[in-house]
């Protein structure tokens, strides 16, 4: 049964969240109720919010064995793609906001995250490796448009030659395509594409504000052509509901340029479950029982498992079902093989208005 609304007099347009139930830290809950006098209330819309955060530092270090890199930045706090599945959407908790529909319309923007960055680079302490951007919320959601952030973060890590590997499913990287390619180039970046489903219907009700599957295989041909590696990401697989377009989704990747593939079965930590489950009875009623039970075959009889090596791929006949599936679909279209590493040994401080200059 969904839950109710945060407040019925409140239009909500393209949202993934049709609630906004007190995020986990909170003492208190507020919810509308009617007050029993029959006066007309104006209809109101929901509009996506952003306040500004000035943080010390910008690089969060990560010791997750089951993840490939070990620093990670985030441009943005929350998501305004609003995808109902997001695994990001519990950390709007520490900001005393609610993981549903605070998370895709309360948004923090860290304007100062370019300098902050080349700070902590200058340590004499820093060593180079891969830094991950877009592992929690999305660093090309409609609101870099406005804010930049993330073309200021990568110019900076152009200057200083420093690696960088990027997952989106926001078109609007294809700007950056003039700082990206000359990276890619010189060995120093590779991005990721997420793809959900090819249906448009679906993706509109799953990923309301993100790009159209379309617009996303066409965001991976712009960066192929410009010589940028792109990875696929077939993710999350949602069991019946996008998993049988597994295939369908690499080879259409594939036709547009992709030349690598993973996929992460979804997951539902903490406050995305029941936001998750609300969504099923909202838009596939007569699916939603059999997702879930078929999620919960693979997560041990739970709604999630965060247990490392289990958390991205989940265990079982059916999931290891869709591993293999998923492997043989790419040794056949070619997305099998490693993608190389990023360089760290050009790594070094560009030389600035009145360095002086080495002779060799």
């Amino acid at each position: 049964m969904p839950l109710p609304p945060p407040d019925p007099f409140l239009r909500l347009k393209a949202r993934g969240a049709a609630t906004n139930a007190a995020g986990r830290f909170e003492p208190y809950e507020r919810q509308a109720e009617n007050d029993g006098w029959d006066l007309p209330e104006e209809e109101r819309l929901l509009r996506t919010q952003v306040s500004l955060e000035h943080p010390r530092s910008v690089i969060n270090r990560v010791g997750s064995p089951d993840l490939p890199f070990d620093r990670t930045l985030n441009p943005y706090r929350g998501c305004e793609h609003g995808c109902a599945y997001c695994f990001a959407r519990p950390t709007h908790a520490f900001l005393g906001l609610s993981a549903g529909l605070d998370f895709e319309t309360r948004l923090v923007a860290r304007p100062d995250a370019a300098r902050m960055l080349e700070r902590e680079l200058a340590r004499r302490a820093y060593r180079p490796a891969t830094l991950a951007i877009g592992t929690n919320t999305d660093p090309y959601q409609p609101v870099e448009a406005r804010y930049r952030i993330m073309r200021a973060v990568l110019q900076t890590l152009s200057d200083w030659n420093h690696p960088v590997a990027i997952v989106t499913k926001g078109t609007l990287i294809e700007r950056d395509i003039d700082i990206l390619a000359p990276m890619a180039a010189r060995g120093l970046a590779q991005t990721g594409v997420s793809i959900t489903t090819l249906d448009a219907g679906l993706s509109r009700r799953l990923e309301p504000r993100a790009p159209p599957p379309a617009r996303r295989l066409a965001t991976i041909e712009r960066l192929a052509r410009a010589g940028i590696p792109v990875r696929v990401m077939v993710a999350p697989v949602i069991p019946a509901i996008t998993e049988p377009e597994m295939e369908r989704i690499l080879a259409a990747a594939r036709d547009h340029g992709a030349t690598a593939a993973a996929w992460i079965l979804l997951r539902l930590p903490l406050e995305v479950a029941p936001l998750f489950r609300d969504w099923l009875s909202r838009h596939e009623p007569g699916r939603a029982a059999h997702v879930m039970n078929r999620l919960r075959e693979m997560r041990g009889g739970a709604d999630y498992d965060a247990d490392w090596g289990r958390r991205m791929r989940g265990e079982g006949p059916h999931a290891d079902l869709i591993a293999r599936r998923f492997a043989l679909a790419c040794r056949r279209l070619g997305l099998h093989a490693p993608v190389p590493p990023l360089r760290t040994d050009l790594f070094a401080p560009p030389p600035r208005a009145g360095d002086q200059l080495t002779l060799f």
